[in-house]
């Protein structure tokens, strides 16, 4: 029954009415919903929908107002508040204050700081060592002959960049009939050694290497006296054909030229003429070198060769002959060799010294002396200041033969353990089986080998600026039989230099000013030792013959 005035379908859309009401959200919002589905359903008023909707936007609303920053009008009406202008203006006073700061540190560090000196301007030739091949015959025979020449020596360019040398010196080439002045000719090669051809070749090899190529000019290489006669100031036409093959072999493109027996010529302006030869074909990126070679051993002697204006650019000597004869007892070997080491370096001054010991006066270094001070002696040379030669074969410990004057006798460079050493392919037997062992092939592959040892030596002399320029200072030893030196530029690494020439064990301690560090590191000693170690200078062990190579760091 139903109440006046309200119809069967109306009663029936109240209900569903507040059907909807109640349940809104319990009724799916798809087509396959039962009142979407029914013809006439409520489901596809848009009433129903419109409430949904309407819900729906609000929540979505409030979640927006809830991640929403303050517009850009309120904003800008909290940033001008008197709170955040103050708090803006001490940040940015904080900010400038403290890169201020920063940058008045940084500038306090820097005036206090020690400033580094200027680098001295070298010339290659002082940066490392130079090695002689005078004896080109004994070198590398190319064919089967049994003489070794240029093309051999050619055939070998790889090995002696190995040896991180800075030059070669090659020669005497040039013809010269013995005593024979009319016959000599300075720019020919002699053709038991070659052709100009094949020695363009050596340059232009020795250049892709980075091996400079002075060569050797003495006029009467083949006799006693080197020139013709002792009137040399007299002999214009010698000194002409001089000028004449300087310029001609600095126009093929050699590094330097060097001249033997200066001691002989008596006036030291032809030495100047050369020089100015020498510089006139230098530029910037190839300087010509000028070497001069005398056989005086006194110190006062030798620099007197020189002209105070001029000179020559390098003046080679056997100087430390003395210590390798012997004449001084082992027990004050090391306090002779410092006198002898401080009065060369007085008498050069400000002209740069070289060191050299060997042929032709005593022949390879290992015969006279041995391996072990061998070692000692490279170890010496390497790290005084100024430019250290070698002689082939000095560098594996090559022995001159038994019974024949150094001077007068070739020995050939033992190259492997094949018949003749790998010098020649000519058919004959090996001279000296015993010195198997001497040979580049078998100190190659050998790191406590003499070879080994001359390689790292050599690589550390031409890198490292304390020993390239630093200063040399004398080390006071507890032992006159121990030499012990220092060589330090500015602000590098130190090295210190021992070396005990007595054939036993010393055990020393040493004094310098300011005084060394307690401990210092092993670089390189003759004594080969399988890694770096820690030694102290206040109780220092050496063994026999023993030179060591130590370095510790600058401390400001």
């Amino acid at each position: 029954m139903t109440s006046p005035g309200v119809t069967p379908d109306t009663e029936l859309d109240m209900k569903d009415v507040e059907l909807n009401e109640m349940e809104t959200e319990k009724q799916p919002m798809n087509a396959s919903s039962p009142l979407a589905s029914s013809p006439g359903s409520l489901g596809e008023k848009n009433g129903v929908v419109k409430v949904k909707v309407a819900e729906e936007e609000e929540e979505e609303s409030a979640m927006v107002a809830k991640f929403t920053g303050l517009s850009k009008e309120e904003l800008l009406k909290v940033a001008g508040t008197p709170t955040w202008v103050r708090t803006r203006w001490a940040l940015l006073i904080l900010f400038w204050l403290g890169w201020l700061g920063m940058l008045a540190g940084a500038v306090v560090i820097i005036v206090q700081a020690p400033r580094c000196k200027d680098l001295p301007k070298q010339e290659w030739w002082q940066k490392g060592g130079i090695y002689r091949i005078q004896d080109v015959a004994g070198f590398q025979d190319s064919g089967d002959d049994n003489v070794g020449d240029l093309a051999g020596l050619k055939q070998q360019m790889d090995y002696l960049s190995k040896l991180k040398v800075k030059g070669l010196v090659i020669g005497p080439l040039h013809v010269n009939p013995e005593n024979d002045q009319a016959g000599t000719n300075l720019k020919d090669i002699d053709k038991r050694y070659g052709t100009l051809d094949e020695f363009r070749e050596v340059l232009q090899v020795a250049k892709k290497k980075s091996l400079k190529v002075v060569l050797d000019l003495t006029p009467n290489y083949r006799s006693q006296s080197p020139w013709f006669s002792q009137e040399i100031s007299l002999n214009k036409d010698l000194q002409d054909k001089m000028k004449e093959a300087i310029t001609f072999w600095l126009e093929e493109g050699v590094s330097g030229i060097q001249i033997g027996g200066v001691e002989h010529l008596n006036d030291t302006q032809i030495l100047s003429e050369w020089k100015n030869l020498t510089e006139e074909y230098s530029v910037d990126d190839h300087t010509r070198v000028l070497i001069a070679v005398t056989h005086r051993q006194d110190a006062e002697g030798i620099f007197s060769l020189l002209n105070e204006t001029t000179g020559v650019d390098l003046l080679s000597s056997p100087y430390l002959l003395g210590l390798v004869r012997g004449g001084q007892e082992d027990s004050t070997r090391g306090e002779a060799a410092a006198k002898m080491i401080r009065q060369y370096i007085q008498e050069a001054g400000d002209k740069w010294p070289s060191w050299s010991v060997g042929r032709p006066d005593i022949g390879h270094l290992a015969s006279p002396m041995g391996e072990p001070l061998l070692r000692l002696f490279h170890l010496l040379l390497y790290t005084l200041p100024g430019t250290p030669f070698t002689d082939y074969g000095d560098e594996i410990g090559l022995r001159d033969l038994p019974g024949q004057p150094a001077a007068s006798s070739v020995i050939r460079m033992q190259w492997d353990n094949s018949a003749n050493f790998g010098f020649s392919k000519a058919n004959q037997q090996q001279v000296n089986t015993a010195a198997s062992n001497v040979t580049v092939q078998s100190q190659n592959s050998d790191p406590a080998s003499v070879l080994s040892f001359f390689k790292q030596l050599s690589e550390l002399r031409g890198k490292e600026r304390s020993l390239l320029h630093g200063e040399y200072t004398e080390a006071e030893t507890s032992n006159p039989s121990v030499f012990a030196y220092l060589r330090v530029w500015d602000q590098n690494k130190r090295y210190l230099v021992v070396l005990n020439f007595a054939p036993r064990d010393q055990t020393i301690s040493i004094v310098t000013s300011p005084p060394l560090p307690d401990q210092v590191t092993v670089e390189l000693s003759t004594q080969p030792t399988e890694e770096k170690k820690q030694l102290s200078v206040r109780e220092l062990k050496l063994a026999p013959s023993e030179g060591l190579l130590l370095s510790f760091p600058y401390v400001a």
